[in-house]
């Protein structure tokens, strides 16, 4: 689903005539359009992590995960687009001591990181379900959703607030018996900005995504035009 919207404020000054002589006149009128849009597309960023006292076990058990994880997503595979699962990362912890005549006691703790991109919002639910069952670390927030025809819908966006200011132009000049002629200056302004999502999941929740929101973008445009 697109929504179109534009919107125009004008502010303009025109010479004094004096009688008998004629001058050209000038607008400058900022206009504004904006496009709503609902995300089709995901970044996605899991991790699996094991912690023991021997560094291989604890690799060992990351390694466990990451296998059943493939398993459960595989036949959602080939629909994963940029996917990167194989560095394994492997780093020790202190635990706290309660008195300082205790030894410190240290830990093993493997990771890995899966990421990848969808870009139909259709597989969503099942893969974070198989995430929530292997106990796999995400977050999901708005700046990992987009959509794949953003720059198209920005352009969209120019359009609507350039036709705005054009037609408040032709308005303005239709008013005082002249004609909207070149534009002399331009200035051009954008902005892209994500509304809440309606729902969201945590690290390790249970939350299913009903809808990931609107986004919008918009663009204003500072034209100044020539009176004929």
């Amino acid at each position: 689903m697109v929504r179109k919207n534009r919107k125009t404020h004008a502010l303009w000054a025109l010479p004094l005539l004096a009688p008998g002589f004629v001058m050209a006149g000038e607008v400058t009128l900022t206009g504004e359009g904006s496009v709503r849009y609902e995300p089709d597309s995901a970044r996605l960023t899991f991790t699996a992590s094991a912690e023991h006292e021997l560094p291989q076990r604890a690799t060992e058990q990351v390694a466990s995960t990451m296998a059943q994880w493939r398993e459960g997503i595989s036949e959602y595979r080939s629909r994963l687009q940029e996917y990167a699962d194989a560095s394994v990362n492997l780093y020790e912890r202190t635990l706290p001591m309660d008195t300082r005549e205790e030894e410190p006691e240290k830990r093993a703790i493997a990771s890995q990181t899966v990421s990848f991109t969808i870009t139909d919002l259709a597989l969503l639910n099942p893969i974070l379900q198989q995430a929530q069952a292997l106990g796999l670390n995400y977050n999901l927030g708005p700046h990992q959703f987009f959509h794949s025809q953003e720059a198209r819908m920005e352009r969209e966006a120019l359009a609507l607030a350039l036709a705005d200011a054009k037609s408040r132009c032709e308005f303005v000049a239709q008013q005082i018996n002249q004609s909207c002629g070149d534009v002399v200056t331009l200035n051009i302004n954008g902005s892209h900005r994500p509304m809440p999502m309606m729902m969201s999941a945590e690290a390790r929740g249970a939350d299913t995504i009903s809808s990931v929101g609107e986004r919008e973008t918009s663009a204003s445009v500072n034209a100044t035009f020539e009176l004929d």
